[in-house]
């Protein structure tokens, strides 16, 4: 088979066009198995800082998410997280011990617990983003910036809506994810 204008030849490094080959079982596996090393990849690089802090994924997550968005509530950031109150205590706990993130109170609701990263927890989030920094450059200047933007097509079209609506503003997604858990 020949590479034609906007056809996909595999291995070819083609573009997916009209043709839609691209969508055939054999691409949607390469899809996967790609995504999966990937992501192993992508955390590996911080993986490692965090191993040498005791820390695991979770961890990493946390402080992505409470560094992204100072003072979101913990019902936010489960919301975001998707997971129990008891995994994210576990996390929460030590990272709070460990001086990484700090609790106050809400203003107008005492029951919240408003997190932020301390000074301790920035620079490990900044460590741990700019391990990561460090590949997805490389990649994005291998790419190209035509590849980046469809990457980015891929990637949002892959989230779900909640996730979709976190990346467009934050305080929608969680006011979104509250309407669909209730």
């Amino acid at each position: 088979m020949s590479e034609q204008r906007g056809a996909y030849v595999p291995g070819a490094g083609g573009m997916a066009g009209s043709n839609l080959l691209f969508l055939r079982e054999d691409e949607i596996r390469l899809a996967q198995n790609l995504l999966f090393f990937a992501y192993r990849d992508f955390t590996n690089a911080a993986d490692l800082v965090l191993e040498e802090l005791g820390f695991g994924r979770a961890h990493h997550r946390v402080l992505h998410f409470v560094g992204r968005s100072p003072g979101i509530t913990v019902s936010d950031l489960l919301a975001i997280l998707r997971i129990t109150k008891q995994s994210l205590s576990r996390v929460l706990s030590v990272l709070l011990e460990q001086g990484y993130v700090a609790q106050t109170q809400g203003r107008a609701d005492r029951r919240q617990r408003l997190l932020t990263l301390t000074p301790a927890g920035l620079a490990l989030e900044r460590r741990l983003y700019e391990r990561q920094r460090e590949r997805l450059t490389v990649a994005y200047r291998e790419a190209g910036a035509t590849a980046v933007d469809g990457f980015r097509k891929v990637m949002r079209g892959i989230m779900d809506e909640t996730a979709r609506a976190y990346l467009d503003g934050p305080d929608r997604a969680v006011r979104d994810s509250r309407i669909r858990t209730a």
